[in-house]
């Protein structure tokens, strides 16, 4: 067969029966050794393909990833022939082979001098981050958790099917983690659906030394391509049943015995491979077929493994050299050939339908994998996100505007006990994530209670009736029935979206007339910026006038529990961006008491029962008046003032709930934390940001960010995503809160260009 790129002849390895097996046992080698470099082939050209349809990697950027090995040559061969410069970070192990072969396909090979207390690996990474500073934009691949190296070996998982019929036990070296998870998942898949009820066993073989199943890391030992001195994000022990160790000794014996025993001339993890397989064939009964992957050959090892005199060296004789394993529990340390089984719970996916592009959204992916959750986004356009790169999460490609399509896309994916949970952190897709998780049968809000959130002229007709105090609201379909609802509402008077977000098309309106041209402009717009379509409704509302301030609230063991009241500044009219938050709100014992009570009913009223919620009202002369109410998180970075203050972690609480897990709630003392946004005051475009640093360095401030860049347009803010970056900081009073905040903020000088 021709292929028409070094790209598409990756993988089709053969398959081959091995001698040791006895009669009425198949064994064979998956010679992944026959790619054009090894086994890691596959993940570079996976992940640099979707890394190239996610927008993640542009046209002819760079690559720069950490590898000693087989992952370098793959990066090399596929960046090159798709138009990326490769740099690859390795240590002083690496082989005069495998560099030759790195620097002849035109890579920059950056060797670190010195391991750290965390060893090799460790090392590399912190050169990787320094290139990465080097190279603003350059695509690391993440070969340890980034999900699309398992994801990789679904193609070979597809060709051992095809090749045998079936596998009964697949036996595979862990480095990565990815290609024996990966094949063994996609492999248990493959079988499932081909009607197979036995269940597939998969042993994985590791280093003596390696911190991958519960040993204590020597970094010294001589393996390469197997073991690891970090335990990967792609490392999933609820895919392996068992795990064999070898030290270097028995591995080495075990490579030069594949070679004059088989005919394969390979490198250490093959030879670790075919020690356990020589072990099953003698000890499975007639009719097992079992597999095991061989993933690089012995070119790169011609002066270690295949060279006495490096033997001598490194005084491989001195180690054990067991002919049979050692059976032991999990966790007992070893020094030569054992085997355990691996105790584990199955890894659980946390599915997001879309996210935010900024504030919680990349952060609450890394949160659910702190969780021990693997987070799986789905996107109609990946693109959209700048960090996803970077945020270890799969990513499922589907049209999260089409009702149907997320719930289709994930029975293609995983089985239904595989997913423990759906959310977002985008506002536009609250009703299609709770809908998501009805179908799917994990918890979530009732979809009806999200979409009267989302639809505010039915939250309006719910708290009207409860009884609850709220603005005079009239909903309105044309500009026709404007001068009604205003007659109703009074001038001035609020006109917005009655479906939006991050206060978008709100304005105050002084005239019939101003509303009037407001609503047509609202009324005009037939989809948001999520190419959703927007009910044909405007509001038009009630000025309420009085300090606005938000509360936060979640449901823990099916109570809802108040965890506190931020105060909020808006901007003067004619809109309402929010400027700055203070958390807690100065408030009296019988103010919060009377926002408690009447937030609590009004979650009550339009029927909330499960997770977070933001609920915005003003207190006036007469009490809290409810402005809205949202099934989800604060935005604002009001989470994280929470937590700085003291208060819970309640995005890490929130992505708890979505799994099912139990909702944590410490209490204790707050300290007065707040955020003040930064924005412009004349419209043009930003030349620079002057004075950050010296905002930063000031008492209790916590944190600068500035979300803009020379080049971008600004404008005086008309609704938050106007606002160019935030200073946090905290202090012993509101009053002093709120004098550090305006100190940071003065330090900061916004130069514009009309250019």
């Amino acid at each position: 067969m021709i292929y028409n790129d070094l790209v598409d002849a990756i993988g089709h390895t053969p398959l081959v029966r091995l001698r040791a097996a006895p009669a009425g046992v198949t064994v064979a080698a998956k010679l992944e050794l026959q790619n054009l470099f090894a086994m890691k082939d596959r993940v570079a050209r996976q992940v640099i393909l979707e890394a190239r349809a996610n927008g993640v990697l542009a046209p002819g950027g760079p690559i720069i990833e950490s590898s000693s090995g087989t992952m370098a040559l793959g990066l090399a061969v596929a960046g090159h022939a798709l138009g990326h410069p490769v740099h690859i970070v390795t240590d002083p192990r690496i082989d005069a082979i495998t560099l030759a072969k790195l620097k002849a396909l035109g890579c920059s090979v950056h060797v670190v001098d010195a391991m750290t207390a965390n060893g090799w690996q460790s090392a590399r990474l912190e050169r990787l981050a320094a290139l990465r500073e080097e190279y603003p934009g350059a695509f690391w691949p993440r070969q340890y958790s980034n999900p699309q190296n398992p994801l990789a070996y679904a193609a070979l998982a597809k060709e051992l099917v095809a090749d045998l019929g079936g596998v009964d036990i697949l036996v595979g070296a862990v480095g990565s983690g990815g290609s024996l998870c990966g094949t063994a998942r996609a492999l248990r898949r493959e079988l499932k659906a081909a009607g197979r009820t036995e269940p597939l066993r998969v042993i994985g073989v590791d280093a003596v030394g390696s911190v991958l199943f519960g040993q204590p890391d020597q970094p010294g030992r001589k393996q390469s391509g197997i073991g690891n001195s970090l335990v990967p994000g792609n490392l999933d022990h609820a895919e392996i049943d068992e795990v064999h160790w070898l030290n270097d000794h028995e591995a080495f014996v075990a490579t030069r015995d594949l070679a004059r025993e088989e005919g394969i001339f390979a490198g250490n993890s093959s030879g670790s491979v075919y020690r356990v397989l020589k072990h099953l064939a003698a000890t499975v009964p007639p009719g097992t077929r079992v597999v095991g992957i061989f993933p690089d050959r012995g070119d790169r090892y011609v002066d270690s493994i295949y060279d006495d005199g490096y033997w001598e060296r490194a005084r491989l004789a001195e180690l054990p050299l067991r002919t049979e394993p050692s059976e032991v529990p999990y966790g007992t340390e070893v020094d030569g050939w054992a085997r355990a089984e691996v105790p584990s719970t199955p890894r659980r996916r946390l599915v997001f339908v879309e996210s935010n592009t900024t504030g919680t959204g990349m952060l609450a992916l890394s949160r659910a994998r702190d969780l021990g959750l693997a987070p799986v986004l789905l996107t109609n356009r990946p693109g959209r996100y700048p960090g996803i790169g970077e945020a270890d999460c799969e990513v499922i490609r589907c049209d999260t505007n089409d009702a149907d399509a997320p719930a289709a896309a994930l029975r293609a994916r995983f089985d239904a006990d595989e997913v423990a949970g759906v959310t977002t952190t985008s506002e536009f897709y609250l009703e299609a994530a709770a809908s998501l998780a009805a179908t799917l049968g994990v918890p979530g809000n009732p979809p009806a209670a999200v979409a009267a959130c989302r639809r505010k002229s039915e939250t309006r007709r719910l708290l009207t009736d409860a009884g609850l105090p709220q603005p005079v609201s009239v909903a309105v379909t044309s500009e026709a029935e404007v001068a009604e609802a205003v007659a109703a509402a009074g001038l001035p008077c609020v006109v917005k979206p009655a479906a939006d977000s991050a206060s978008t098309g709100v304005l105050l309106c002084d005239s019939v007339e101003q509303a009037r041209d407001h609503a047509a402009k609202l009324l005009a717009i037939t989809h948001n910026v999520r190419e959703q379509a927007v009910p044909t409704e405007v509001l038009v509302e009630e000025l309420v006038e009085g300090t606005e301030y938000s509360v936060e609230t979640i449901f823990a063991d099916g109570e809802l529990h108040v965890v506190g009241v931020t105060r909020k500044s808006v901007s003067p009219p004619p809109s309402f961006v929010e400027l700055r938050h203070a958390f807690p709100a100065p408030l009296d014992d019988a103010a919060s008491g009377e926002i408690e009570r009447v937030v609590r009913a009004a979650v009550e009223a339009v029927g909330l029962r499960h997770g977070a919620c933001h609920t915005e009202l003003r207190l006036t002369s007469a009490g809290p008046t409810v402005i809205e109410i949202n099934a989800r998180l604060a935005g604002g970075m009001i989470p994280e003032l929470i937590r700085l203050a003291g208060g819970p972690d309640l995005l890490t609480q929130q992505l708890r709930a979505a799994a099912g897990l139990p909702v944590e709630l410490p209490r204790g003392e707050l300290t007065p934390t707040g955020v003040a946004f930064l924005t412009s005051s004349e419209e043009g475009r930003l030349a620079g940001l002057d004075g950050h640093e010296a905002a930063r360095s000031l008492p209790g401030v916590a944190e600068v960010h500035i979300a803009r860049r020379p080049g971008d347009p600004v404008r005086p803010a008309t609704d938050a995503y106007d606002r160019m970056g935030y200073v946090i900081a905290s202090a012993d009073s509101v009053e002093d809160l709120d004098r550090s905040l305006d100190a940071a903020l003065d330090r900061i000088t916004v130069r514009l260009t009309n250019d």
